[in-house]
This record gives structure tokens, sequence and C-alpha cells, in this order.
């Protein structure tokens, strides 16, 4: 009996010490009542182009990452091609046009006048020494009045031919008027606008990505239509990616933004460190996720933590985590 009990004993004691190292490894887990349930959550960026068409070339393929500037897809850009051809055609019609307006006629047709002015002046000449003629005879009675008349009337129409034609070139060297070249003018910023749209429509068929990320989804395949700012690919940028965590009432006034956090994720033995970067100024008795069976009906405060890119890269949206605030 004695040794009955005694073996009872070294069992007890050994029962115990096995519920001690328990509670000890416990007390090491995450039970800790600093940290606070949690979930990543991640604000994506839906690529889309303002335009429709059929998805030409799709260049990304989803989970891969992309750098800024990268080619994401392509939709059929034939019509805007047309379009933008067409205007830049019109616009080079137009500059043509101004620049025809600034100059004078064709050096062609200045000689054409200046040659007409000089028969002109032939003419005159020889007009006026038949007037004077004639006058030198009507004054002798050798010829009739009539004649001298016509003579004066001849040197008069010369006289006059002449002035017209030195006005027509000197018109001529001037070029168009000013409201005509201002219309021109006109007309070339109109066509260099109509240019500039074609060539933004022609540019938005093909997408890039603005900064750097993971290929979320692919929400469209090559050959089908994408309606006008229906996004084709989703991106989530590392800068995108935080942490949400509902802080109860009692521990709220001790977070502040730029804090440092400490994020526990499931299977990594280290933690992720980031900052708080926001700190809902509204209660919530309900929050919308949380992962603990307890305290549901607690006033709480939403939190949000984020991450330098490299450990934003390592947490997935939806993923729960475990979140320590302070040091």
């Amino acid at each position: 009996m004695a040794q009955s009990s005694v073996a009872r004993s070294r069992d007890f004691r050994a029962i115990g010490c096995a519920l001690a190292l328990l509670l000890a490894l416990a007390g090491c887990g995450r039970s800790d009542r600093n940290l606070i349930q949690g979930y990543v959550e991640g604000e994506f960026v839906y690529v889309a182009s303002p335009l429709g068409g059929a998805l030409d070339s799709l260049r990304v393929e989803r989970g891969a990452r992309v750098k800024a500037g990268d080619p994401l897809f392509t939709l059929d850009n034939r019509a805007e091609k047309a379009a933008f051809d067409e205007a830049a055609g019109k616009l080079a019609e137009a500059r043509a046009n101004l620049d025809d307006a600034k100059k004078g006629k064709r050096p062609s047709e200045i000689e054409s006048l200046e040659a007409q002015l000089k028969q002109v002046h032939a003419s005159l000449s020889f007009s006026e020494k038949d007037l004077a003629r004639q006058a030198s005879l009507m004054r002798t009675g050798a010829t009739p009045v009539q004649e001298h008349e016509r003579s004066f009337s001849k040197r008069d129409q010369d006289l006059h031919k002449a002035a017209q034609l030195q006005a027509d070139l000197v018109t001529a060297k001037l070029g168009s008027r000013q409201d005509q070249i201002a219309a021109a003018a006109a007309h070339v910023q109109a066509m260099e606008g109509a240019l500039a749209k074609a060539e933004w429509d022609l540019s938005q068929k093909s997408q890039a990505a603005a900064e750097d990320g993971l290929v979320f989804d692919t929400l469209y395949r090559e050959g089908e239509w994408v309606a006008a700012g229906r996004p084709a690919v989703v991106l989530l940028p590392p800068r995108n990616v935080k942490v949400r965590a509902f802080v109860p009432e009692e521990k709220v006034g001790a977070v502040q933004p730029g804090d440092r956090v400490q994020v526990f994720v499931d299977g990594l033995p280290a933690p992720f460190v980031g900052k708080v970067s926001y700190v809902s100024p509204r209660a919530e008795y309900t929050p919308p996720v949380i992962y603990s069976q307890e305290n549901r009906s607690k006033l709480v405060f939403m939190i949000e933590a984020v991450f330098d890119p490299e450990s934003a890269a390592k947490l997935h949206p939806g993923q729960p985590v475990d979140v320590r605030f302070g040091s």
C-alpha cells in the first residue's frame, strides 16, 4: 500500500509538472493580453481605359509583380490611329494655309503685274506726246477739237490704268489682310487641339502600371470586348496594404498615429514592424471583421497600420493577424 501511495504521488507530481509546462508555453504564445486581433486589408487599383475596345493584348498574368511604367494591356486602336492620322493631315493643311496667307502673290504673278505696268507706262508716254501734238495742231486750226479731246481722254485712261496697276502691285507684295491671317492662325490652333485630342485617345488604348505592385487579378481575356471605363487589370501596390485592428475603448487613448506596431502572422516566427497610420475618431460596437469570439459587443475603435514595401509584399488581404502596439 505504501509503495502504491508513493507511485500515485509521483504520478501527480508528473502531471503537475506537465500542466505547469503547458501553462508556461501558453504564456509565451499569443494569449498575451496586449495582443489585438486584426486582419490585412488591401486597397486595390482598378486599371481601365476611358475608351472601349477589344482586348488586343494582355501583357501581365495574375500574381506577377510589375514596376512603374510596365505595360499592362492594349485595346484595339485602329479607329483612334485613323483619327490621329486625319487630324495630323488637317493640321499640316491649316499651317500651309497660314503660311500662304502671310505671303504675297507668287513671283510669276508679281512679274505679270510689273509687265502690265510697263506696258501702261509706255502707252501713257505715247498718249501724253499725242496730246501735246494735238494741242499744238488745234491752236493752228489744223485739227478739229474732237481729236484733241480724244487724245486728252486717252492720256487720262492710261494715267488711271497705271495708278491701278501700281496699287495692285503693292497689294500683291503685302499678302492677305490681317483679319484673314488671324482667321488662318485660329484654324491652326483648332487643328492643334484636335490633334492633341486624337493623340490622347490613341494613348489611352494602352495602359501601364502607375507604380510598383502585384497583379492581383486580370478580368478579361484577349479578344473579349472591354467597355469604356471597365477595369481590365487589378493591381495591389505595397503602399496600399495595411493592417486593421479594433482596439478597446480603454486602450485607444494610448495609441497615436506614428506609433510602432508589431504584427504577428501564423507560421512566421518574427513579427512585421510597422507604424500606426490612422486612428478612427468613431466608435464601433460591432466590428465589421474580427477573429475573436470574446468581447463582441465591446466598444472598439478601428486602427490602421502600414509597413515598408518589402514587408507589405509578404502580407495578403484577408489574412488574420495579431497586433501589438508600442515596443
